[in-house]
């Protein structure tokens, strides 16, 4: 009876053990799981109610900010008596700095005079006429003439010779001149209405339904689904042309900054819904290399493909991010985004966290130093001041003991795993430390879709592509975006460009001609 009881007992007490063991385990499991939904609602209440700025200056390692950062007063330490029985007299110089004004003309817009002179200019002494003994300007104001829509008539006259006529031998000679062809055939678009209307939208950022009024108040009746006819067909038959040859030129170079965001497509021809995000690329040349191009490709996907068909034929390095999609093409290596390394840190908010983010700011301190060298001097500094720095801190985050699912972990994760393409800068001076001038060029992209929201068809989805792309390109040469639609579309219909593209060269936005008629 008594063993039994004892083998009872014990079942009972390995029973409870093994509850204990389990509900330990599930205690510790649900601790990880409390830790990482702590740090998720931290990071997204300071999303929400934080500063949205990366700047460090007034960061304080607490995360609060101080009050007192800017004045070196409150950054010495407190004398002491006997250190403040000293007095020092110094002279103050103030700078008197003018005030500038937040509003102005600039340089070169016309003046229109308007003289205001007595009424009577009889002396009210004497009454003998009184002589002009100067002027002021009393003041300046700024007129605004609102634009005024024209109906142009091209009319071709026809000649024939008379003497010609009544001789019964002769042929008929008749000559008639030839009105320039227009950009959109059988359509009332002209060049400056179609380079008003892309100019409106891809850099005012104005939809095309908001446009309809405005063109109905100029004298212009139409609707919203002409103009995105006129917007595609233009896109289609001339600009894509000077698009394609940007691609040849920004192929030709070795070193590219990528980045791709999300859009929105109707009507697609994968069969998924409207509601699915399609994606705009944006590919972007590195100042060292010659004029800046930048070229957006509108994409059902953010796969693989994507990327291997635009950069088809192009050798040498890609700046990006950590998106998996970069990798393994043929002939291209891959640098990785300093900036992607800084904002893991940043969101660990912690000692630890800091002293990653430390780390990258030495980085962006020098880099600052070496903006202006050329890229075989930037190299040489690199190698000498920033690659310490960057085995340091590598070597830091290896050797630390970063577990888990929490947010210093997922950045020493994030960092570890980059490793060879963190290091891509110190390899070559043409390679930036991050991907920011891929994320500022993509920026318009972004600003647009919150107004325009979505395009209906893959065909305007392109045609916003083309229409960036010059956009963006043009603002970045110094060329005047409007200007430069007015010659290309009054132009181009008038040239061979699709026999001869190698015509379209005078038509890039740092050609010659296009910098001498278009320039801000």
């Amino acid at each position: 009876m008594n063993d039994l009881e004892n083998t009872s007992n014990e079942k009972i007490i390995l029973l409870l053990q093994e509850q204990l063991t389990y509900t330990k385990e599930q205690n510790k499991s649900l601790t990880k799981q409390i830790e990482v939904l702590t740090e998720q609602v931290r990071q997204l209440t300071k999303a929400l109610y934080g500063s949205k700025s990366e700047k460090t200056k007034y960061q304080a390692p607490d995360g609060q900010c101080s009050l007192f950062e800017d004045d070196p007063s409150f950054n010495d330490s407190e004398h002491t008596e006997e250190q403040s029985t000293a007095t020092i007299t110094y002279t103050v110089v103030r700078k008197l700095n003018k005030k500038k004004r937040n509003d102005s003309l600039r340089e070169g817009i016309e003046i229109e005079e308007i003289h205001h002179h007595p009424e009577n200019t009889q002396c009210d002494c004497c009454q003998a006429q009184m002589e002009e003994i100067g002027s002021t300007v009393a003041r300046e104001e700024a007129k605004f003439i609102p634009a005024k829509m024209m109906c142009i008539q091209h009319i071709e006259h026809a000649y024939e010779c008379k003497h010609c006529k009544k001789d019964a031998k002769q042929k008929a000679q008749i000559k008639r001149g030839k009105a320039p062809q227009a950009a959109i055939q059988r359509s009332i678009a002209g060049p400056t209405v179609l380079a008003k209307l892309i100019y409106d939208k891809f850099i005012q950022y104005l939809p095309l339904y908001r446009q309809v009024k405005e063109w109905e108040r100029y004298g212009l009746l139409t609707n919203d689904k002409n103009l995105s006819n006129w917007v595609i067909r233009a896109a289609k038959d001339w600009l894509f042309p000077v698009y394609e040859q940007m691609k040849k030129a920004l192929m030709a170079k070795s070193v590219l900054h990528v980045d791709e965001t999300y859009a929105q497509i109707i009507n697609r021809s994968d069969g998924k819904s409207g509601q699915s995000n399609a994606y705009n690329w944006v590919f972007r040349s590195v100042s060292s290399q010659g004029p800046i191009i930048v070229l957006f490709q509108s994409a059902l996907s953010r796969g693989r493909s994507v990327l291997e068909d635009f950069t088809n034929g192009f050798k040498g390095t890609i700046i990006c991010d950590g998106y998996s999609a970069y990798g393994n093409l043929p002939d291209v290596t891959f640098a990785n985004c300093w900036a992607h390394v800084r904002r893991y840190w940043m969101k660990a908010d912690s000692k630890n966290g800091q002293v990653g983010v430390d780390y990258c700011d030495q980085l962006y301190r020098l880099e600052r130093q070496f903006k202006h060298l050329s890229p075989g001097k930037r190299r040489k500094a690199r190698q000498k001041q920033s690659k310490p720095i960057v085995e340091k801190f590598l070597k830091w985050v290896d050797e630390s003991p970063f577990f888990g699912k929490n947010a210093l972990a997922k950045a020493a994760e994030y960092t570890l795993n980059r490793v060879h393409g963190l290091k891509a800068f110190l390899l070559d001076g043409r390679i930036e430390i991050d991907n920011n001038p891929a994320e500022n060029a993509i920026r318009p992209n972004v600003i647009g879709r919150k107004n325009w929201l979505f395009s209906v068809s893959e065909a305007g989805a392109k045609a916003n592509a083309i229409c960036l792309s010059l956009a963006e390109t043009a603002k970045i040469n110094g060329i005047d975006f409007y200007q430069y639609l007015v010659k290309l579309l009054s132009e181009l219909p008038n040239l061979p460009i699709y026999q001869q593209p190698e015509l379209l060269n005078d038509y890039m936005p740092w050609s010659k001609n296009i910098q001498a008629t278009c320039a801000k």
